[in-house]
């Protein structure tokens, strides 16, 4: 199986350059100083999420004539949101399938970037997702089971190896995996001694399972939907976790207490709006240090779509 390389990302990042916006390394001053952190806020981006990165990456790709077509995804909500969103700037018909249980707060979102929704039960999404591309002549962009959507998400990594080359731990969000596959692609290409770790909900741990297996184990919807990280709930694909294995350092998990803790901790000490799903690798910091290399460290804070009433009750503990 073919797996991305560093030159797909830095070409992703030309592609998506007037689109996604550039995050800075934010440095945290609560931090371990045995262990300094920055936070790469990707909840900066215009639709609140990373996943800006590869919908645009993807959408640049498609021929024109195709492109005028329209495009179809289905997603818990940032993809969603992210396809809605670049659609909209390359003035072509979107379709977004959402299951039914996604953040109402994601869904208005990408109703209010033009998009057509359709709601249907979770694991309905890709076969209905399917029959719009072939009724519609429509392109699918996947949330991250494509080469285009993974090398638009690496293009993270490309930023924090410049502004900190010499970065020895970047913690990430894993679900489908292309969001950790595309930075460790580029943090491995740019900064070789630097470790990459995965972190995922302890609810939703399939991809820790599959790793450690050494094949993929699949967990069924009903228990991943237990996690309030909704963002990871969706499990890796063979061609993402072909990239898990080979370029992943590890990977650890954190409890919904921790995930909740480290929401509460990014608004008040590093003023930053984080959802469950964002804030995993802050957890795993202040949580999972036994279990992970010491040194200079970037955390992913992957997004900030957040209900309003669950970020005030995490605030509140």
């Amino acid at each position: 199986m073919d797996l991305i390389t560093v030159a797909d990302v830095e070409a992703a990042a030309e592609r998506i350059v007037d689109t996604a916006v550039r995050t800075p390394l934010l440095p945290c001053d609560w931090a371990d100083p045995d262990r300094p952190l920055w936070n790469k806020p990707e909840s900066l981006q215009p639709i609140g999420a990373f996943k800006v990165r590869g919908a645009a990456n993807a959408i640049a790709r498609i021929p024109e004539a195709e492109r005028a077509r329209g495009v179809v995804a289905y997603s818990s909500g940032n993809h969603a949101q992210a396809v809605a969103y670049v659609a909209k700037r390359f003035a072509i018909p979107a379709v977004i399938v959402v299951p039914e249980n996604a953040p109402a707060v994601k869904v208005e979102a990408t109703r209010a970037h033009g998009a057509e929704v359709v709601l249907v039960p979770i694991n309905d999404r890709e076969v209905v997702a399917e029959r719009l591309v072939a009724e519609r002549g429509a392109t699918l962009i996947p949330p991250f089971d494509h080469p285009d959507v993974i090398a638009g998400q690496g293009t993270i990594g490309l930023e924090i190896a410049a502004d900190l080359p010499d970065v020895e731990l970047v913690l990430v969000p894993v679900s489908g995996g292309g969001l950790a596959s595309g930075v460790a692609t580029a943090i491995k290409a740019r900064c070789p001694a630097a470790r990459v770790i995965g972190v995922e909900p302890e609810l939703a741990g399939d991809a820790a399972a599959s790793l450690a297996a050494g094949r993929l184990v699949r967990w069924p919807a009903g228990d991943r939907e237990r996690t309030s990280a909704d963002g990871l709930r969706a499990q890796p694909s063979e061609l993402t976790f072909a990239h898990l294995q080979k370029l992943l350092d590890g990977i650890v998990t954190v409890s919904e207490d921790e995930i909740r803790e480290a929401v509460a901790l990014l608004a008040h000490r590093a003023h930053l709006v984080a959802e469950p799903s964002g804030a995993v690798t802050t957890a795993a910091y202040l949580h999972r240090a036994a279990d992970l290399p010491r040194g200079r460290t970037v955390a992913v804070v992957s997004g900030g779509n957040v209900d309003p009433a669950d970020l005030a009750g995490m605030l509140a503990v």
